[in-house]
């Protein structure tokens, strides 16, 4: 038997996973499927790409240090719109989805202001007028998506909390 088949998750699982989970959480919200799909590829991207990549970028941040490092001591690609929306996305999820993890931390709300603003700015230098549509939404919406990020996490960790008291002791299910 093959236990590569049950361990690893190619992008597009990735993608189908965040995407119905992500609609799942912001049912009563009536966002539209295309705002859900780019805030699926978002963390789908960051689920299936290692920290240390050289090959994808952006690499998954560690830390929203590593942000800072990145994207605001080095102003360099700030007139790139690809460079602007990675940041903006690095903020997305690291101060959406990882809010609770980083906010002893860090000042989430002011990585929060930062990524909006990439998108803005990412929006105001994209040649391609759909992508500029969508960098404007995300920078209008920030808040909105970080706090479905979260609530996702939360579900994801609570559910995570269930499955696991349904294991005896010894790691095997017990018999239904």
């Amino acid at each position: 038997m093959f236990t590569r088949e049950w361990l690893a998750v190619d992008t597009g699982q990735a993608l189908r996973f965040f995407f119905e989970r992500l609609k799942d959480v912001s049912e009563n919200s009536s966002a539209p499927d295309s705002e859900l799909l780019y805030n699926a590829s978002v963390l789908a991207h960051f689920a299936t790409t290692s920290a240390a990549s050289v090959e994808h970028f952006p690499a998954t941040p560690t830390s929203l240090t590593q942000v800072f490092d990145v994207f605001v001591t080095d102003r360099s690609g700030h007139l790139d719109p690809d460079l602007l929306e990675a940041g903006a996305s690095q903020c997305l999820v690291l101060t959406g989805f990882f809010c609770r993890q980083l906010r002893r931390r860090h000042n989430v709300d002011w990585y929060a202001g930062l990524g909006a603003g990439y998108y803005r700015q990412a929006a105001r230098r994209s040649a391609d007028r759909d992508r500029a549509r969508m960098m404007r939404v995300m920078a209008g919406r920030f808040e909105f998506w970080r706090y479905q990020q979260d609530r996702l996490a939360r579900e994801l960790r609570d559910e995570a909390f269930l499955l696991f008291q349904r294991w005896t002791p010894r790691g095997k299910m017990p018999a239904a």
